[in-house]
């Protein structure tokens, strides 16, 4: 949830998350409201539309979002410590085609 928001082009509302991360509303609706509530996302008011709210992510779920960017990565580096680097590539090109091939809907 945190990657999506952060990678939106302009704050989400609720249901544009829940477009993103392929959950349904409420279950958005629950996400968010754990994430507001640890301080992670705060809710902005739509200038244009007040009738939407914006998801905005804090310094803290920067910062959260950062860590598990890190821990992810060493895991990837771990699993592939002990490939060899044909092994290495083999696994890049066919991880590449996947995501090429993974439906956009």
């Amino acid at each position: 949830m945190l990657d999506a928001l952060e990678g939106a082009e302009r704050p989400p509302s609720v249901s544009e998350l829940a477009d993103a991360i392929g959950v349904d509303q409420p279950r958005a609706s629950r996400l968010v409201q754990a994430a507001v509530e640890a301080g992670h996302v705060r809710r902005e008011a739509d200038p244009s539309d007040a009738r939407r709210s914006a998801l905005v992510l804090t310094a803290s779920g920067r910062k959260l979002l950062e860590s598990a960017r890190d821990t992810r990565r060493g895991a990837v580096e771990t699993a592939l410590a002990a490939f060899t680097p044909e092994e290495t590539a083999e696994f890049a090109r066919l991880l590449s085609r996947f995501i090429a091939d993974w439906p956009r809907d």
